[in-house]
């Protein structure tokens, strides 16, 4: 059996259960409660050394410990539906974009977020190390954020997907990313008519309920 290590509040594990729910994969789970630093425990740390979550153990006993390798190893495993592509092209323009949303989106939200919240100081980076928050950095990732809602509204003009005419994880993460920025305030509004659309669309998907 698959074993799935979440934080049903956190919004790295809700990518990897969005995608185990739209291939409709058995498996089981296991709550990781990071408001009280569980993943810093001992038991967790022998578990996943990287402290992080989500993390999944394979039917072979592997453990894979980014959204990265579980959505490879998912998608070789379980191939249908895809959600990377099909054809070299579309795994390309796929890949591109998902990496975009993250490193624009999830980790610009990430980086205003851990910088400015009291809860989150000398945590200003996931894992096992602590890291001090510096405060400029949490101004720079508002103004990214919001920068990356224009990229998105725009991208999404006379589109129904992210990427590739399809469905796929690029979906996926901006989904998440899109949710997870009301934590630093930010949310679509009347001036992202397209990011709207997509997003309400989005929400007929029984998986955008995981």
């Amino acid at each position: 059996m698959i074993i799935f290590y979440d934080c049903a509040t956190a919004p790295s594990p809700r990518r990897a259960r969005i995608l185990l729910a739209e291939k409709g994969i058995a498996h089981e789970t296991v709550q990781v409660d990071l408001a009280h630093g569980e993943q810093l425990g001992a038991a967790y740390r022998e578990i996943n050394p990287q402290c992080t979550v989500p993390a999944l153990r394979t039917g072979e006993g592997d453990l894979l410990t980014d959204n990265a390798a579980i959505a490879a190893w998912l998608e070789a495993r379980y191939p249908e539906p895809p959600l990377t592509g099909r054809t070299p092209q579309e795994k390309a323009e796929i890949a591109s974009w998902n990496w975009r949303i993250e490193f624009e989106g999830l980790l610009a939200i990430a980086e205003t977020l851990r910088n400015r919240s009291p809860a989150m100081a000398g945590r200003a980076l996931s894992g096992p190390v602590n890291y001090a928050q510096i405060p400029e950095l949490a101004q720079r990732g508002l103004a990214r954020v919001q920068h990356f809602f224009e990229t998105l509204n725009e991208r999404l003009i006379g589109r129904d997907f992210i990427a590739a005419d399809q469905f796929s994880v690029a979906d996926i993460t901006a989904v998440v990313a899109v949710d997870f920025a009301r934590v630093v305030r930010v949310k679509p509004g009347e001036q992202h008519p397209e990011l709207l659309r997509w997003r309400a669309a989005m929400a007929q998907r029984p998986s955008m309920s995981r």
